[in-house]
């Protein structure tokens, strides 16, 4: 053989090898190599504690993974959303929220529900105004969320229910706004949902009122079809409906999923 056709034979031979190395599977105890994906999450208000904590569970179930949150009103990320805005994943505090979306066409598949809430009162610690009701809250300074939030549109209903008209100092875009007013004492009194005085504690009193259970928020989530990465993305709506969120959820006081 030559020695132009051994330097070839040689080379070709080297060639085979690297390809050979880079195709076999990491030694034991070596991690796997992992792909950097951000998923962007647009989440409503009230998910916000329970959201953050998901947020690094699935870093660290998913190495590599970044879930950057935005938390919001329903109706305010709805029109970030429609306004170009990119994401990923939406998770709404109702189902009405969502139906727009998906009129909008910025669904990527199909809504499904992870939890569900309801409203109650809450008022500065130890109730001082001796709030027992709604019909208790025309002698109060009270703040609600306006019409158009989900926990508005529910705040709406349950008034009906009771037969009583709410006349608020304020209506605010989400109900972390409104759990603000009291808890900053600008406010006797706020509508909230359960899991936000929970969330709370000892820093506002609840108030739990008949009404409230015959309004039931459904919280749904959807992939986005602006979404970057369809995939990862559907992998975290999963872990959301999966056993370590509603675990979570549960835990916050969110009822189950369907």
């Amino acid at each position: 053989m030559s020695v132009r056709n051994a330097t070839t034979a040689a080379i070709a031979a080297i060639g085979v090898l690297t390809l050979a190395a880079c195709s076999q599977s990491p030694a034991a105890g070596e991690p796997a190599a992992t792909t950097k994906q951000t998923i962007t999450v647009y989440a409503a208000a009230s998910l916000t504690k329970t959201f953050t904590q998901l947020g690094k569970d699935y870093q660290e179930q998913h190495p590599g993974s970044t879930v950057r949150l935005t938390f919001g009103g329903s109706a305010d990320l709805l029109t970030q959303l429609q306004n170009g805005a990119p994401g990923d994943v939406l998770a709404t505090a109702d189902e009405a929220t969502m139906t727009k979306a998906v009129n909008a066409k910025l669904n990527g598949g199909e809504p499904e529900i992870f939890a569900t809430n309801r409203l109650t009162i809450a008022t500065a610690p130890g109730n001082p105004k001796q709030i027992t009701s709604l019909a208790d809250l025309d002698k109060v300074s009270l703040v609600t969320c306006a019409p158009q939030v989900p926990c508005g549109n529910a705040t709406g209903q349950v008034a009906r229910a009771a037969g009583v008209t709410l006349k608020p100092v304020s209506e605010e875009n989400s109900v972390t706004d409104v759990l603000g007013k009291v808890t900053g004492g600008q406010a006797d009194a706020g509508i909230v949902y359960r899991t936000d005085t929970r969330a709370a504690g000892d820093k506002v009193t609840a108030v739990d009122f008949p009404q409230a259970d015959q309004v039931l928020n459904r919280y749904p989530i959807v992939v986005l079809a602006s979404s970057t990465g369809p995939g990862p993305a559907k992998s975290f709506t999963d872990f959301i409906r999966g056993p370590r969120g509603q675990q979570v959820l549960a835990d916050a006081g969110f009822g189950a999923g369907d």
